[in-house]
């Protein structure tokens, strides 16, 4: 990471010309770490759901080695649950980026047999078997994540080099120490390493850059006229996936999605906040993460988070 210039006593008010902004600082370290992983590993890829973390994560990485193409092909895990709009987004990018994109299907799984749909039409856990056993199939040795540590406390736990098994589990215990910004990339042959270049940022800080470098985003992160009913204090949209049920009433409503999963377990937010200076105003007010306010499948039990990271979910 780029060393922050400080400014000398006197300067306050004014800062030092040379000084980096804290959106440039963050900048600066996600670049710093897509470049070491494209010297370290033979086979990275980004895993892209067409999500808000994951958009500025690509805009990262594209940013790292311009005027050069991204060195890595994209991955993302389709539910069969997403938000059409999502997938969208997804395809225009991949598109016009001249991308490569893998997609492990849940639904494939579940035609064959291998995984069963749960009683609550979640999918969202069922991932993590696609995930594991295309990273397996395809030999990837080192895959990125937008997870960030303000999103949930077992988040909060992860090295920006996350090391996983040959059966891709997380043992916390084995994580490194990553000491002046030195990131330990060696790893046994079927394991791999996950990395999180967003480690260090916060909600506000990735729609503060947002704002600033004028990314597009699906529209659904804005707020919209939609039709959704109430489970457990969340505003869902229904859809095949198994809502509403009987005595959930579909009403339309002006919300936006902080964010982006599986349709079954991610909650929408009453909001009228449909620019993006109303968006970040909206953050900065906001005592939740989004995840803690918006998605079911954190809610199944304290640890539910973690319990699917050892299993080796994201």
């Amino acid at each position: 990471m780029t060393t922050v210039a400080k400014t000398n006593a006197g300067d306050e008010g004014t800062g030092s010309p040379y000084a980096l902004s804290h959106l440039d600082a963050l900048e600066s370290e996600a670049v710093h770490i897509f470049r070491e992983v494209a010297g370290e590993f033979e086979n990275p890829v980004i895993l892209f759901s067409g999500g808000k973390d994951s958009i500025v994560m690509l805009h990262l990485a594209l940013k790292a080695f311009r005027p050069a193409a991204v060195p890595f092909s994209l991955l993302h895990v389709d539910t069969g649950h997403n938000f059409p709009e999502v997938l969208d987004y997804r395809d225009r990018t991949v598109a016009g980026h001249g991308l490569r994109l893998h997609v492990a299907s849940v639904q494939d799984y579940i035609d064959r047999g291998v995984l069963r749909e749960r009683p609550d039409g979640t999918r969202n856990p069922l991932q993590t078997l696609p995930l594991t056993e295309r990273i397996q199939s395809e030999r990837f040795d080192a895959v990125f994540g937008g997870g960030r540590r303000d999103e949930e406390k077992a988040r909060a736990k992860e090295r920006v080099f996350s090391l996983r098994d040959e059966f891709s589990q997380w043992d916390p215990r084995r994580q490194r120490p990553e000491l002046w910004n030195l990131y330990n990339g060696r790893h046994a042959p079927g394991e791999h390493v996950r990395v999180f270049p967003l480690s260090n940022w916060t909600e506000l800080d990735v729609w503060q850059y947002i704002a600033r470098e004028a990314i597009e985003l699906p529209g659904i992160y804005y707020a919209h006229t939609r039709e959704v009913f109430s489970r457990d204090g969340m505003w869902l949209t229904a859809g095949d996936w198994g809502g509403p049920k009987d005595g959930e009433r579909v009403e339309k409503r002006l919300v936006r999605y902080r964010t982006v999963g599986d349709m079954s377990c991610t909650g929408a937010v009453d909001s009228d906040a449909d620019t993006i200076e109303k968006v970040i105003t909206e953050i900065a007010a906001s005592r939740l993460t989004e995840r803690g306010a918006t998605r079911a499948d954190d809610k199944l039990s304290e640890a539910a988070m973690e319990d699917r990271k050892r299993e080796g979910y994201f």
